[in-house]
């Protein structure tokens, strides 16, 4: 072989070794492909065979250069067995086992024949042998491409396998009958090479296509994102399914791709993307996944609309609740405060709902509810109106671009008279309606607007006009209200009540039998009486703070004016759980004796928790008397089981005793007492001539300004020595001195 061949040989080993590196890239690619295997082997013994041929041609003739010659043909050798599992991975042919035994056998048997005719026959002999045992493998290998080739359809890159090996079959045989001897000898060392470069062609193609899958998922993985992030943001399903259909087209390249989207059982969607065109199994599963989260979200849209509905839509009638309400007229204020227009509320409340539900129940009552949402929706029609159910028989319409005080109150009387419902007795069942409405430049305030529009509409019901707008002059009574009431929380707080002391005498001989305590409201230096905070102590319940208050001052008047006292309770204040602890320990634990606990009759009545709380002080030693006796609502068998010691008569029962029909009633009550085993005290005693009209009708004690006016400190002198009233003076108590909270100690009575 000429010198210049074997360094072109060297040189094609080298290019091999370099295409090494392209057979090692395609196997280093995420799917690991076994053809990427068998390339790499079968490049590298091409690599190795063209090395050993051109080393072995620069040697000089002998052993060594028999040795390389005789390790060129088992690397031709190898050559042919790799081509059977590379064959087998590109083409899918058959299983290469009993081939790779058939190509084998000859080249083992051919080895074998090498190394035992070496030393006998010859270089001559031997070539010949290996280069039988190559041809068979030759003929086997060739043979299972044929069966291969004929088997399966190939694709273009097989067939450019098939002919590169084709050519390196003919570079091969065209060697052995070339004529002129250096194209011989280059044809056979390079026959191979077409080969090597078919390989490294494939793994470059492939290498392409694998970067391209990559980039392809990549713009799957991508769509699939950004499908995701858009279903989180999008509340329609529809603008979704679009979107979806969209991003596959894109990333498929396929225009004929289409989308459905259809409900099924139980708030499931099922979605579909589809084509005319077929898909890999890659696309497949990227059109599965986004048709996965088109439904996944429309199901997700579905259940958020039925809980937006179910928490923005009142159950019973399909109007909105408080919350929808609130957002509308919050939303509604602040668009009218951009546009600078009026926004009013129209406020309505059953009369007689509770009356309502007590003659035909609750269904009954749901059932009018009812009717009056679908009255409301007829009488308040339009875009600029929203009628919505705050809660039990409480409804609202809200009018945007509010018309003017005339059109509101002709809505406000329409919403009034237009709904009468005669089921229940005599008196029907109508709206009480208050209006409010927002102006420009008043503060945004939702709470402020529902409000006032709740108490104009308290206003209609107590005044029994039927409809009321909430105007300036309410709104000032609304205001001295709050301030009245922010006063009265801090007088609570500062502790400004204090207790006058208006003495019940014997309404013969005017001793001084007991104090009654009265609250009065330090406002500032000038004292307030209950009739004017009465009733909205009641209303917040300061009452019964104020309550205890009194009831400990009275305490410490026990011991300071050595007379029995009486404290006012409120039926809120014996409503409370824990109302014995609290009157325990504002009174003390002992002196239960002088103490007597005046209550309404129509609160001892009405209110059964205040029986066992006053039955308790009852027993344990302290006094119940039924204050303002003869204005509620008590029976004589009702008052037999009632924990009673004292009846007071009225007032206003004591104006008229100079009348007969006055005096007829304060008799009856007398005898009422006396046949219980009661005692009867007259209060409001203003004139001389009704003191001597109540001892003529055998009333024995009285109290009024008459005898005395309440005062934070009197002159009180109490019974005389000898008096059939000395058993009711108490015993005097100090403080010990151990302790101010301890049972005080009793000393001996004197007058």
């Amino acid at each position: 072989m000429p010198t210049w061949v074997c360094a072109v040989q060297l040189l094609a080993a080298g290019l091999v070794a370099g295409l090494l590196v392209l057979q090692w890239l395609w196997w280093r690619t995420d799917q690991r492909p076994r053809g990427a295997v068998w390339a790499l082997f079968w490049s590298a013994d091409i690599g190795a065979m063209l090395l050993v041929g051109g080393i072995a041609g620069f040697l000089e003739p002998g052993l060594a250069q028999q040795v390389l010659g005789f390790a060129h043909a088992q690397l031709v050798g190898g050559f042919l067995l790799l081509a059977l599992p590379a064959t087998r991975c590109f083409g899918h042919g058959p299983r290469v086992r009993w081939w790779l035994v058939g190509a084998a056998t000859p080249l083992v048997v051919g080895a074998a024949a090498w190394f035992a005719l070496q030393l006998r026959l010859g270089e001559t002999r031997t070539d010949l042998v290996v280069g039988s045992s190559l041809l068979l493998s030759t003929l086997v290998v060739v043979l299972y491409v044929v069966v291969t080739v004929g088997r399966r359809s190939v694709t273009l890159w097989g067939v450019l396998l098939v002919l590169a090996a084709a050519e390196s079959v003919c570079m091969l045989v065209v060697s052995g009958f070339m004529p002129d001897r250096d194209i011989s000898a280059l044809l056979a060392a390079l026959w191979a090479v077409p080969i090597a470069f078919g390989l490294a062609a494939l793994a470059l193609v492939r290498i392409r296509q694998e970067q391209e899958r990559a980039r392809r998922q990549h713009r799957m993985r991508d769509a699939i994102a950004r499908l995701g992030n858009a279903a989180w943001f999008s509340r329609d399903a529809d603008a979704l399914l679009l979107k979806a259909r969209d991003e596959a087209r894109t990333v498929l390249d396929d225009q004929t791709l289409e989308a459905s989207l259809r409900p099924i059982a139980h708030g499931r969607f099922v979605c579909e993307l589809y084509s005319t065109a077929t898909h890999d199994a890659q696309a497949r599963t990227l059109l599965v996944d986004l048709a996965q989260i088109v439904s996944s979200a429309a199901e997700r849209y579905a259940l958020t609309q039925r809980l937006e509905r179910t928490a923005f839509t009142d159950a019973l009638t399909g109007l909105p609740n408080r919350r929808a309400v609130e957002r509308h007229l919050h939303d509604e204020l602040e668009r009218a405060n951009v546009e600078r227009t009026r926004v009013s509320l129209v406020y309505c409340d059953l009369d007689g709902f509770k009356r309502f539900n007590d003659v035909h129940g609750h269904a009954g009552g749901d059932d009018v509810l009812c009717r009056v949402a679908a009255y409301l929706r007829t009488v308040a029609p339009g875009e600029e109106t929203f009628v919505g159910r705050l809660g039990g028989d409480e409804f609202v319409v809200v009018v945007s671009r509010s018309p003017l005080e005339p059109e509101l109150v002709s809505l406000a009387r329409a919403v009034r008279d237009g709904f009468v419902d005669r089921s229940v007795g005599s008196r029907p069942a109508r709206l009480s309606v208050g209006i409010a409405t927002w102006q420009p430049g008043d503060v945004v305030d939702v709470e402020a607007l529902v409000r006032h529009a709740d108490t104009a509409m308290l206003e209609a019901k107590r005044s029994r006009t039927g409809f009321r707008v909430f105007d300036r002059a309410l709104r000032r009574a609304v205001e001295a209200d709050r301030i009245q009431r922010s006063a009265l929380e801090a007088a609570v707080a500062d502790g400004l009540f204090m207790a006058h002391y208006q003495p019940v005498v014997d309404a013969r001989t005017l001793e001084v039998l007991q104090v009654e305590a009265l609250a009065r409201w330090d406002h500032h230096g000038q004292l307030i009486l209950p009739v004017e905070w009465l009733d909205l102590a009641e209303e917040t319940g300061l009452i019964a703070p104020i309550s205890l208050s009194v009831l400990n001052q009275a305490r410490r008047a026990l011991d300071r004016f050595q007379m029995p006292v009486a404290v006012n309770v409120a039926a809120r204040q014996l409503a409370e759980p824990d109302a014995l602890e609290q009157i325990e320990t504002a009174w003390g634990s002992s002196y239960w004796e002088h103490l007597t606990l005046e209550i309404t009759e129509s609160a001892l009545v009405q209110t059964s928790s205040a029986i066992p709380v006053l039955s308790e002080l009852r027993a344990r030693g302290a006094r119940i008397a039924v204050d303002d006796f003869g204005t509620g609502y008590s029976s004589l068998a009702r008052l037999a089981r009632l924990p009673v010691d004292v009846l007071k008569i009225d007032r206003s029962f004591v104006r008229e005793v100079g009348t007969e029909r006055g005096a007829s009633v304060i008799r009856a009550i007398v005898e009422l007492a006396s046949a219980h085993g009661l005692d009867v005290v007259a209060e409001g005693v203003e004139r001389a001539n009704d003191l001597a009209a109540l001892v003529d009708l055998g009333v024995r004690r009285v109290q009024g300004n008459l005898l005395g006016r309440a005062m934070p400190t009197i002159p009180v002198r109490g019974p005389r020595p000898g008096s059939q009233w000395e058993d009711t003076r108490p015993l005097r108590v100090v403080p010990s001195p151990r302790s101010e909270n301890d049972e005080p100690h009793r000393l001996p009575q004197h007058a």
